[in-house]
Formats: C-alpha cells, structure tokens, sequence
C-alpha cells in the first residue's frame, strides 16, 4: 500500500506543486527556485524509493463502466521510462533557472514546466490503456503553455501547429483505446492480450490507428512538423520536449500498444507491420537529410530528434525481443545525448543571442567547455565506439539483420544512410565552432564566454552518463533484455 500511495503522491506532488506556482502572484526569485527545485527532487527520491523496492502490481484508482478503470502499476517499462524521466527532470530544472532568468512570465513557465513532470510519470506508471491515454492527453495541455510561452507570433503560430497535430493524434487514437478496453480484460500484459472474437484485418486497422495516432508525438511522417516548430519554445522546454517528455512519451506508447496491448504474434508479417516499419524508415532517412540541409541550429537538432525517434520505433516494430531491447536502448541513449546537445545549443543561444549554423565561426574559442561538450555529444549520436549512441545503433543493426526479414534489411539501410548524414550535420558545428576559415571568426574580438554553473553543471552530468553507458553499457542492457523478454 505505500509503495501505491508513492506512485500517486510521485504524480500528484508536481501537478499540485505547479498549480500552486501559477496561483502565486506574488513570489521572490529566490523562493521560485527553491520551490521548483524542491519539488522536482522531492519527486525523484520518491520514485526512485519506488524503483529501487521492484515492480508494484497493478492497482485501480477509480473504476468507470464497462471494464474503464484508472489503473496504475509499475513493470518493466514503467520502471524504466520513470527512471529516465526521473533522472533527467531536476537538473534540467536547475538549468532553466539560469536560462530564464531575464525572462518574462516565469510562474506561468515553471508552473507549467514542473506540471509536465508529474503528468509524463502518470503517462509511464499506467497500467492500462485508458489511463495511459488520459495522461498522454493531459500531456498535450500542459506543454502547450511552454510552446507558446514567449507569446510573440511565432510562439503562437507553432502553438497552433503543435495543438492541431496533436489533437489529430489523440482523435485518430481514440477508437484503438475504446474498442480495445472494452474487448480485453486487464491491464498491460506482455505479449498482449487474447481477442480471437475480433477479425484480424479489424485488429491491423485499430493497431494502425493506434500506431499513427499515437505516433504523431514521436514525429513519424507526415505527423513531424510539430517538432520543428516547437524550436521557438524556451531551450529548458524544447530539451525536455524532444529528449524526454511529449517524444518519448509517444515512443511509449507506441511500445505499449503494440507489445503489451496487440499481440506481436499477430501482428508480425502483416500488412500493418510493413507499413509502420516503413515508414519509420522512411522518416528517419528523411529527417536526417533535413537536418543536413536546415540552418536554424535548435531546428538541425529538432530534425535530428524526428530521425532517431524512428530509429527507436524501428527496433520495436520488429515485433523481436532483440529489436525492443535496442529501442528501448536507444530511447534512454538518446535522450540523454540530445538533452546535452540541446543544452549547449541553448548556452550558445542565451550568451550570443544569436540561432544560426552560420553564427557559430569561432564560438568554440570563446566558449571551449560548451562546444567540447558539444563536440562529445556529436561523437555519441554519430555512432562512434565508446560512447552510448554506438551501443544502441549497433543493437539496432543487429536485431535488423537477425530479424531475417525483407523490413530488417531495409531497416539496416535506411540507418546506415541516417548514420552518415547525423555525423556531418552533428560535427560540421564543431569545425565551425573551433576551426572557422580564416577572416570569418565572428567572435574574436568579443566578450562571449561559458555560462555558468546551473547551466554547466547538467551538460557535464549528461556528458558524463553519455561516456558511462557507452563504456559500461552492461546493467542497462541486461535490465532492458528482462523487460524485452517479458521477465520484468
């Protein structure tokens, strides 16, 4: 019963938390800080008190008709989504504190931001797939506010995009999370639930529309401009964004749908499968020719979060254990490589005031620790040995070539050729950055520098996690290929 109550209060304690902030008229910076910092720490010891005790049974909150329950459990995925999200969420916090600090309407911002901590964990503790989709909805709402945050009209313009492409989503969703509460029983059950009453082809449309609808938060085509243009948002935002919270969160529940709702035996071979394999490929080639050729820098990396989200959903529409481990992988990879780059982009934005790929010539000489960060990361998500994006694309390759199907071959291509684009358009900033052809050094004679600690401080830790899952991938992987063997 404590370890239930610690799931609910690890959910609650932000969203009441940020409410409280938005109610605030009246509050002092320095009680701001406390405040938000408190409260997201104060929720990750408590879900890693949870995480640590092991897996929590299902148990329902609030029961409706008709078999509609709010559900709650901690397996598996839960476990590990929470565990990322968790990690990650107070040291972006602390970030934002220095980011923000000349900013305006900042109880609206981080009442907003610390809500979305608490909603992304009801997302990753839900049991079933009503109480995952009313989260996932809730999701929607809270980040709108960050998207539109700077309330100017490009702010408000990709606010528009952002609300109408993920409304679709929940829409095209919608019947998916009707017809398949009402014809299973239970929650989340890995390998997915018994429903013979229901006619395959019935089944692949519901999974299709589950697939995409919910696939509209992890930016497949043609559901991926959002993402882009949520780059107008705050740096603190668009990290969180596109490492961990709303793209992710769409990873997830792609993940729980097909492996934990729809049965992967069932849906291995079909025409459904070949679809969505495909246009995962589709979209992580695409993406990354994008990245290649965009010139705004939070952008390049935006297009670059659309590439390796497919990446991951790559690995598990492969519908093998070996695919959802390195999907898994390279979710948790990944996050923690783009929350770094995104960060240092943002240290580069919020001292120079500038956005552009052009922009950086000679940035690196001036701020050195940001851009060698920087640099590492690039390494990382180019595929390069010893880092954490090397691990999680070779697993990706491997479950593609031991998948002995025509979609793993393809698979293998399309990443090969996403993986080459990714190194050029990552390191091209460094070379810039550092070695600027000569007379178009655009900061020499300027006071440009690093930024300070609370910004430093998470892009070394995220660094630092980087090299250490790439050296010693060991515990993550094994832990990963219990919960892709259905163990855990």
């Amino acid at each position: 019963m404590m370890r239930n109550a610690g799931i609910i209060i690890s959910i609650l304690l932000p969203i009441i938390g940020g409410i409280i902030l938005l109610e605030r008229k009246q509050i002092t910076e320095r009680g701001r800080r406390i405040w938000c910092e408190a409260l997201a720490c104060l929720t990750s010891v408590i879900v890693w008190m949870i995480l640590l005790g092991g897996p929590v049974e299902e148990f329902s909150l609030y029961s409706f008709t008709r078999g509609f329950q709010i559900v709650f459990k901690a397996d598996g995925p839960s476990m590990f989504f929470a565990g990322m999200v968790s990690s990650m969420w107070p040291f972006v916090t602390l970030y934002a504190f220095e980011y923000m600090e000349n900013a305006v309407h900042k109880n609206s911002f981080f009442g907003f931001y610390i809500m979305t901590y608490g909603v992304t964990l009801g997302v990753a503790f839900s049991g079933n797939l009503l109480t995952m989709y009313v989260f996932y909805e809730m999701l929607s709402l809270v980040t709108l506010p960050l998207v539109t945050h700077e309330q100017n009209h490009e702010s408000m313009y990709a606010g528009r995009i952002y609300a109408t492409y993920v409304i679709g989503g929940a829409a095209m969703a919608f019947l998916p999370v009707v017809v398949m509460t009402m014809f299973t029983e239970g929650g989340f059950v890995w390998g997915g639930h018994s429903y013979s009453n229901l006619a395959l082809n019935y089944v692949l449309i519901l999974w299709i529309l589950g697939f995409f609808g919910f696939g509209v938060k992890a930016a497949v085509i043609p559901f991926h401009l959002w993402l882009p243009a949520a780059t107008v948002a705050p740096t603190p935002v668009t990290a969180l964004l596109h490492a961990v919270a709303v793209v992710n969160t769409g990873v997830f529940a792609v993940t729980r749908l097909t492996w934990y709702v729809f049965s992967p035996q069932r849906l291995t071979g079909s025409w459904a499968q070949g679809v969505a394999v495909l246009t995962a490929c589709a979209t992580l080639v695409y993406a990354a020719s994008r990245a290649l050729r965009e010139r705004h820098f939070k952008r390049r990396l935006a297009f670059s979060t659309v590439s390796n989200l497919s990446y991951m959903l790559f690995g598990i529409l492969l519908l093998t254990p070996e695919g959802l481990q390195a999907g898994l992988a390279h979710m948790l990879f990944h996050g923690t490589i783009k929350m770094s780059l995104f960060l240092c982009a943002g240290a580069f934005i919020h001292k120079s005031g500038k956005n552009y790929i052009y922009e950086l010539n000679g940035a690196g000489r001036k701020m050195p620790l940001t851009f060698l960060f920087y640099t590492l990361g690039a390494l990382s998500l180019s595929g390069i040995p010893l880092f954490a994006g090397f691990v999680s694309k070779w697993d990706l390759l491997t479950a593609g070539g031991t998948a002995h199907s025509v979609y793993g071959y393809i698979g293998i291509v399309s990443l090969l050729c996403a993986a080459f684009f990714c190194s050029i358009y990552t390191l091209s900033v460094s070379v810039r950055a550092f070695f600027p052809v000569k007379g178009t050094d655009l900061w020499e004679n300027t006071q440009l520098s690093d930024p300070g600690w609370r910004m430093m401080l998470p892009i070394v830790i995220f660094t630092i996690l980087d090299i250490v899952f790439g050296v010693l991938p060991g515990p993550v992987m094994g832990f990963l290929n219990q919960v892709s063997r259905g163990v855990m």
